[in-house]
């Protein structure tokens, strides 16, 4: 049995993986879902001082608190990051890492670094009245939609659990210096349909830091696959239990 731990990614809440979680239970696998500080059961705490650090001791202390073991780490979107610097602090704890439609950083690494686009983002917000807050990207005609959710009952279910994102969210480097953190297995995740105009994603190397073949899966749908494919995305998450 393993531990799937699921982290949501800008704006969302642990909400999100309300459809995948069933399938992954289902074949048996612990699954954990939370929402990050500033979402969800926790948007009481949303404030200019919440930032990636903050998101990293919520995954690294959640981790050992339960004293999880084994574990598929995915992070969605923004949450590439999260996980990135969480397994970098505990990797003895990580068995996979799984980059689901999200960034991919380097060491010292921020969102800006990663997808440049990100910067306008932050513009924005300095120029809104508080100057800290990013609020969620707004809905596109399809197949952009609502962070590529088109169907008007998944879009008003997503818009419940949306919030602000902190700019320090955006600007805090990813830690990557443990030499350990290398040897964990990755795979990458894209969804292919509806990406929005000035996204690029990285291209992913053909050899993972382990030294092993890249592996990558796609699915034909939007950045929100949670919501959109739960069943196909479970599907190939569990290869990895």
């Amino acid at each position: 049995m393993s531990t799937y731990l699921l982290v949501h990614g800008a704006w969302h809440s642990g909400q999100c993986w309300e459809r995948v979680v069933p399938f992954l239970a289902a074949a048996g696998h612990r699954v954990v879902a939370p929402s990050l500080t500033g979402y969800g059961d926790k948007a009481r705490l949303l404030g200019p001082e919440v930032g990636l650090d903050t998101h990293v001791d919520d995954i690294v202390g959640l981790i050992t608190e339960e004293d999880l073991t084994d574990v598929v780490l995915v992070g969605h979107s923004y949450a590439g990051l999260v996980i990135s610097s969480a397994a970098n602090q505990i990797p003895e704890r990580i068995a996979q890492l799984v980059y689901l439609d999200a960034m991919v950083p380097e060491d010292g690494e921020n969102a800006v670094d990663v997808m440049p686009m990100t910067q306008a983002l932050i513009d924005l917000a300095v120029r809104s009245g508080g100057g800290w807050r990013v609020p969620p990207l707004p809905e596109g005609p399809p197949p952009l939609g609502l962070f590529g959710v088109t169907d008007p009952s998944d879009v008003a279910w997503l818009r419940t659990m949306l919030s602000d994102q902190p700019v320090r969210c955006l600007q805090q480097p990813v830690h990557l210096d443990n030499p350990a953190v290398r040897t964990i297995p990755r795979t990458h995740i894209h969804c292919t349909a509806g990406v929005p105009e000035g996204v690029v994603r990285r291209p992913v190397p053909a050899l993972q830091p382990n030294g092993t073949p890249a592996q990558v899966w796609e699915l034909p749908t939007g950045h929100d696959c949670m919501v959109t494919m739960p069943g196909e995305l479970a599907e190939l998450l569990l290869k990895l239990g």
